[in-house]
């Protein structure tokens, strides 16, 4: 095997899914939730339903809209294990985002048609420059859109069903640093970029069995993600040029599945408890690879094993409302990392993690509600990786306050 061979398989192997990763999965999708540690599928109380569990949206009185933005503080710093060099992030701040809307059917108010447009994954990774890892990444910027409309039937009183169509549309940014050096003494860079679609659903069934239970059965669909057109530029030496030629690829990057059990307690009027489990499919990213349209002896159509595995998430939280128009929540969430030692990367330095949440709601009059949340996590890492070497410890502090405004009539 060459040497440039190397070079590109070694770039190729580590193109990121930062989205993907536990650790940058954007559960955000309702301030209401995200206060409660983003339990939501035993949970019914605004439009956001659409996306927590489609068949107790039919659950929701009304005609209503939801609105919400969370910006995302994340900061990151890695210790070298062999030069003890500190190496830190300057990212730029991240916005995922949902809105929500939840129709009722003047003929029928056991039917409820939505539209939900929300960020499931999505982020933007900048460590500062010349650090250790920059032949594994300089920056990285991945966005990813899912719109669903959805349906929602009440059955009877105590039983909802319903389902909705996801269309997904994304973005990558990739930038990193190539290990040849020109005359100068500059290092080469390569930038991918490329857009990406795919599809999937969203069904759930809603349940109360009995007055102050209730239960949630929701499975959201793998999403494969396309890139049929990206496109890949390099600055290399002159003298290799050659070997690495601009030009498209195309890919093909799988969101996974999650299956969620959750269940609502209501003891009194004033006092909400909520619990969620759920089972991500990640083992469906096993292999990334990619198809170059200009192959030469150096860029040649790669294969890599990432050998994610299927993990659990379990989140709960306790709302209370000591007034008709105040509210406080508090969660508490714990999340398994999918990806498995040797195989963490700057893209997806995650681990095992607890995230600590806390809300406030507030309602004017009988139809706006405003509502705010808390979210604090920390993650720490310490991992060789088996394509590139790295080997050291990541850590990472997150904190994502957040807002959203509703509307019922």
């Amino acid at each position: 095997m060459n040497s440039s061979y190397k070079i590109f398989l070694w770039l190729s192997i580590q193109i990121p899914l930062i989205t993907y990763g536990q650790g940058f999965q954007v559960n955000l999708q309702g301030q209401v939730q995200q206060g409660m540690g983003g339990a939501g599928t035993a949970c019914m109380q605004d439009a956001s339903s659409l996306f927590f569990n489609p068949g107790g949206a039919s659950f929701v009185r009304g005609t209503s809209f939801n609105v919400g933005v969370t910006p995302t503080f994340a900061r990151g710093a890695f210790m070298d294990d062999k030069t003890h060099e500190v190496s830190r992030t300057n990212s730029p701040v991240s916005t995922p985002f949902a809105a929500y809307g939840l129709f009722e059917m003047k003929d029928s108010a056991r039917l409820k048609m939505g539209l939900a447009v929300y960020t499931p994954f999505g982020s933007t990774v900048q460590w500062e420059d010349n650090w250790t890892g920059r032949f594994a990444l300089t920056r990285l910027e991945l966005r990813a859109i899912f719109v669903q409309p959805t349906i929602s039937y009440k059955i009877t009183k105590l039983i909802g069903i319903g389902a909705g169509i996801v269309y997904a549309t994304g973005k990558v940014n990739l930038q990193k640093d190539i290990p040849l050096t020109d005359a100068n003494g500059n290092y080469g860079h390569a930038e991918l970029s490329g857009k990406a679609q795919g599809f999937g659903f969203n069904v759930g069934i809603y349940f109360t069995p009995i007055e102050k239970i209730s239960i949630g059965v929701t499975y959201r669909s793998k999403v494969k993600m396309a890139v049929n057109n990206g496109q890949a530029n390099f600055t290399v030496p002159a003298g290799v040029s050659t070997n690495f030629p601009d030009g498209s690829f195309k890919s093909e990057l799988p969101l996974p599945s999650v299956t969620s059990l959750g269940l609502g307690f209501k003891p009194t009027n004033k006092l909400d408890f909520t619990l969620d489990i759920n089972y991500v499919g990640w083992k469906a990213y096993d292999t990334l690879s990619f198809d170059y349209m200009n192959n030469t002896t150096s860029l040649v159509d790669t294969k890599s094993a990432r050998m994610y595995k299927n993990t659990f998430a379990f989140r709960g939280g306790v709302q209370y409302k000591p007034t008709g128009a105040f509210v406080a929540r508090l969660g508490l969430a714990y999340g398994i990392t999918p990806v498995q030692d040797g195989y963490v990367t700057p893209e997806t330095p995650d681990a095992n993690r607890v995230n600590y949440t806390a809300g406030i709601g507030y309602h004017i009059g009988k139809h706006l509600d405003i509502d705010a949340s808390f979210l604090f996590t920390h993650l720490e890492r310490t991992d060789t990786n088996k394509e590139t070497n790295l080997s050291g410890t990541f850590k990472t502090n997150v904190c994502a306050p957040g807002i959203s405004i509703g509307y019922k009539f």
